[in-house]
């Protein structure tokens, strides 16, 4: 791989977009009457001046893309991205350090949610709105990166959403466009719809927004320390659910059911079994803290936010979860990686590789207790080949393994065994709380070692971009092809 012109032009829109984006927190500042609107303004030309710079000097001749440009080029977007997105943080009142900027920005770029920012509800109205757009931001790139890029990379199964107008060079234009034009439309339909939903429900209008960006992301920034829990209110609380829900469902279903009916949408099975878990798990839950002595119909509507958002990755909070159960806490932990929905903003192992591993198990039980049967596994009707079979199996090895690695390394700077283990499996699959005192939903990650906050920056991006992306570039071959 010697052109590297590819990874540059691609890179280099994405950031003259970033820097473009950094407006909208400059009129937020304009709006309120805070001088940091300055500081958006000139992070915003910097970071345009070098996209062009970049998209300039790769393109005047014809560019292809390999799957080696396309391993590359996802990767060093999540690290470029959050560097130039830090810089308002480290510039602006009341001023970061470079970890903690940065920090803030993968966070939100991963769409994860874990902070490290305190005093949110007297912080300048440009860096709440920063954080919302980063996850906005994130949200819309991981729905597109997860249908047009790790299909063709052929990362963790996601081949089976490879898209046709994604399959090669020639049909990129115009099918990709119109595509692309669809998400982005729905993605702007439902964060509007959540906007209106919770201004309407009590919520200031500047805060519904910022709210919306997060929830439709699944992202989990909120402008309150308290976060959803601010508000008390079971209306805001039901709003937030559905809207959560709805961002982890694949959004290529969405645009399916406009044009052929709502019914295509509950047709899928990975939707059906998405929301069966949903449901299960909640009563679980439900059920164990009522017989402890708790409100049933408060109870369930509490249980199923807190487990819903911990499902999906977004991380909003009403109460400490780290005071149920054991039970609880066994099931929780387990949702953090569990996930949405592929194609999603979501986050986590995925409900289709559950699905894809019953239909491996199911498979060798069948050939155990009659080995002359032949059983066909098939994922939504259509059979299931072992490449398939193949990817998500190294999938579940590497996830579990990442977790493992990361909190032994969290461990060793410093963490206690709980912190450790959650924090690794929070980042690895960008939940955002952990479970624990310090970075549990009643705390944050501000008092962790600096060396700690990069691991969990590591972890962030290696979770988002579904472990191969990261990992294959540390193969010698890789770079030797």
């Amino acid at each position: 791989m010697k052109d590297f012109r590819p990874i540059l032009l691609v890179n280099g829109i994405l950031l003259a977009t970033l820097g473009a984006l950094m407006l909208i927190p400059a009129f937020a500042d304009l709006f309120y009457y805070n001088p940091d609107w300055v500081v958006f303004a000139a992070s915003g030309l910097i970071t345009v001046f070098v996209g062009v710079l970049m998209w300039a000097g790769s393109r005047g001749q014809e560019i292809r893309l390999t799957t080696r440009h396309g391993f590359l080029m996802t990767t060093l977007a999540w690290i470029l991205l959050p560097a130039f997105g830090a810089v308002p943080f480290i510039w602006s009142q009341p001023g970061f350090s470079v970890t903690d900027a940065y920090f803030e920005a993968v966070s939100g770029i991963t769409t994860t949610g874990a902070t490290v920012f305190t005093g949110l509800d007297t912080m300048p109205p440009g860096i709440l709105t920063w954080r919302a757009v980063l996850q906005w931001l994130g949200g819309l790139g991981i729905i597109v990166m997860s249908i047009a890029v790790l299909p063709m990379l052929q990362v963790g199964g996601m081949q089976l959403f490879k898209a046709e107008a994604f399959d090669t060079a020639d049909k990129i234009l115009p099918r990709a466009s119109q595509i692309a034009a669809w998400l982005v439309g729905m993605y702007l339909i439902l964060t509007l719809a959540c906007a209106l939903s919770y201004h309407l429900a009590g919520m200031r209008l500047f805060y519904a927004l910022l709210h919306s960006m997060s929830t439709v992301a699944t992202g989990g920034f909120s402008p309150h320390d308290a976060s959803i829990g601010y508000y008390q209110s079971a209306e805001i609380e039901t709003i937030c659910i559905v809207f959560m829900i709805l961002g982890s469902l694949p959004f290529l279903l969405y645009v399916d059911a406009l044009r052929r009916g709502p019914q295509r949408l509950f047709r899928d099975a990975q939707v059906r079994t998405f929301i069966a878990m949903v449901l299960v798990f909640t009563v679980v839950i439900w059920l164990e803290r009522v017989e402890e002595g708790a409100a049933p119909l408060f109870t369930f509507r509490e249980t199923m936010f807190n487990f819903v958002s911990v499902m999906t990755g977004t991380g909003f909070a009403t109460t400490d979860f780290n005071q149920w159960g054991g039970l609880s806490m066994i099931v929780i932990f387990t949702a953090m990686c569990l996930g949405g929905c592929a194609g999603s903003t979501s986050c986590g192992i995925k409900t289709f590789r559950f699905m894809v591993l019953w239909e491996d198990i199911k498979q060798h039980l069948v050939s155990v207790v009659s080995p002359s049967r032949i059983h066909v596994k098939r994922y939504n009707g259509r059979p299931l080949g072992d490449d398939v079979s193949a990817a998500v199996q190294s999938f579940f090895f590497l996830y579990v393994a990442s977790i493992l690695v990361l909190a032994a390394l969290l461990g060793m700077a410093g963490l206690e065994p709980l912190t450790a283990l959650s924090g690794a499996a929070t980042a690895i699959s960008n939940v955002g709380p952990g479970l624990g005192e310090e970075i549990g939903p009643a705390g944050n990650f501000a008092g962790l070692p600096g060396i700690a906050k990069w691991l969990l920056v590591g972890g962030m991006i290696l979770g988002r971009l579904e472990l191969f992306s990261v990992l294959v570039l540390f193969l010698p071959r890789f770079w030797r092809g």
